[in-house]
């Protein structure tokens, strides 16, 4: 074995292992040496702090961007949401339009017999009504008002000097709107006066 200073290189690697500590163990002599000990000031150049600083900035601005697309996109997806329940009500909704016709065409013609069958269909028709009510259903505003293209539809023009030009002489079939979503315009008969 080669020797070294009168030892061999097993006996100094021993040694050097029994004095050895365990990996981030420090005595407190060490620590004491390591803060104590004046360590080389590092200085950065100040157009690398300069770069570093832009990059901080740039990944704070993305940050920034990206926390406002994921807010809008959220809202973006409660509103369709929203949007896609009214839709789907308004179609369910829509349906039943016809069983309403139905009902008011019933009651027109039973209106002079007060028999219990009629009182019955008119109280089923009310309660139809005031539960679509609760919903956002209401009937559009027609008879004896001027008339408006955007919830009525003009079925006759009528010639009467009677009542002023324009204004909804008749309706035919009650129109309906849904919250302020026009489900089906208001069939009427309008006047037409040339003294208007």
């Amino acid at each position: 074995m080669a020797k070294t200073n009168g030892k061999s290189k097993v006996e100094v690697n021993q040694l050097d292992a029994e004095h050895e500590l365990p990996a981030g163990e420090e005595t407190s002599e060490g620590q004491a040496l390591a803060s104590s000990a004046p360590g080389p000031s590092v200085l950065v150049p100040s157009d690398e702090l300069e770069k570093v600083k832009a990059e901080r900035d740039a990944l704070l601005d993305r940050l920034a961007r990206s926390q406002a697309e994921f807010e809008n996109a959220r809202k973006r997806a409660v509103r369709e949401q929203q949007e896609f329940r009214e839709y789907a009500l308004a179609d369910t909704i829509k349906t039943l339009l016809p069983i309403l016709d139905s009902f008011e065409r019933a009651l027109k013609i039973g209106a002079g017999e007060k028999s219990e069958f009629h009182s019955g269909v008119e109280l089923i028709y009310k309660q139809l009504q005031e539960a679509l009510g609760k919903i956002g259903l209401r009937t559009v505003p027609a008879l004896g008002r001027p008339f408006d293209p955007h919830v009525h539809e003009a079925i006759e023009m009528v010639d009467t000097a009677d009542v002023p030009d324009h204004q909804v002489l008749e309706e035919l079939q009650h129109g309906y709107m849904l919250k302020d979503r026009l489900l089906r315009p208001a069939m009427v008969r309008v006047a037409r006066n040339a003294k208007g």
